[in-house]
């Protein structure tokens, strides 16, 4: 199933694609995509369905994020090897984890906002992980059971708030729109091998990323089982995984976004998302 959220922001009803891409409302079975709905009953629920038998939506709403009412944001930094070389930085021995502000969760063709003081704005493109079972200390083998679904992720970052302004990386990834999640969260049913997927990112037309999960340092299962040591994870949480080369610190001279610029990336499978960059 490709379960999304749609509406003007604060008022997002809940919606599912039928089988020709067309977005229906499911607002007559459940409330909204909240961890609830993500939960093994939730999603069988759902899939009793005929999408087809539901109200057609008209027109092109906005999309928002494709969960809402989530009690974390988490991430993992460094997830690809040459992500890490082109960052001048080891390889990591094990998961690097930071968290982004719930706030910072947005709808995937939003605007980004570059905050006031940004100098070094950045781009990601990561698969995230959405949380559907209860996770606490679930071992490796057993992890791909609590995933929901999976989306798009553009982990932006603020490299100059992020590195330069001492403290956590949060402080670079919290920014109100640093988080565009969507446009739909395909549940895992769809998604054989979350480590065989190919991603993109283009900025202004011009590619800057092209990547594949198959190339992470950690594994999807491994990072579930990782964090669930050291926070639980409860349904409806959002892990995003990590990005492949070719961000704008990367490059030789660095590039950043300003306002004005086009984000547009995407993962098989998993749908496109499109920002536009506007001064906070």
């Amino acid at each position: 199933m490709k379960l999304v959220r749609y509406g003007a922001v604060g008022q997002e009803k809940p919606g599912m694609l039928d089988r020709s891409g067309r977005l229906r409302d499911l607002s007559a079975h459940v409330k909204d995509i909240t961890g609830e709905t993500l939960s093994p009953a939730g999603l069988a629920k759902l899939a009793a369905i005929d999408a087809a038998s539901l109200p057609l939506v008209e027109g092109s709403p906005r999309l928002g994020s494709p969960v809402t009412g989530i009690s974390k944001f988490a991430a993992i930094g460094l997830n690809y090897a040459d992500h890490a070389a082109e960052s001048g930085l080891p390889v990591p021995a094990e998961p690097i984890v930071f968290l982004k502000a719930n706030t910072s969760l947005c709808g995937p063709n939003d605007n980004v906002e570059k905050p006031r003081g940004s100098t070094k704005l950045d781009w990601e493109v990561e698969l995230a992980i959405i949380i559907g079972t209860r996770a606490k200390y679930v071992s490796e083998a057993n992890a791909l059971k609590h995933v929901a679904g999976y989306a798009v992720c553009n982990d932006v970052s603020e490299r100059f708030f992020q590195i330069e302004r001492l403290g956590q990386w949060t402080k670079g990834k919290s920014h109100d729109t640093f988080g565009p999640l969507g446009p739909w969260l395909v549940t895992a049913d769809e998604i054989p091998d979350p480590q065989k997927l190919g991603m993109w990112l283009d900025v202004n037309g011009q590619r800057r990323q092209t990547g594949s999960t198959s190339t992470m340092i950690f594994g999807v299962a491994k990072i579930v089982s990782y964090l669930s040591e050291l926070m639980t994870l409860e349904p409806g949480d959002v892990i995003t995984t990590g990005t492949p080369p070719g961000v704008g610190m990367g490059m030789k001279p660095p590039q950043y976004l300003k306002a004005g610029d086009v984000v547009a990336l995407g993962i098989d499978g998993l749908g496109e998302q499109r920002q536009q960059v506007v001064d906070a």
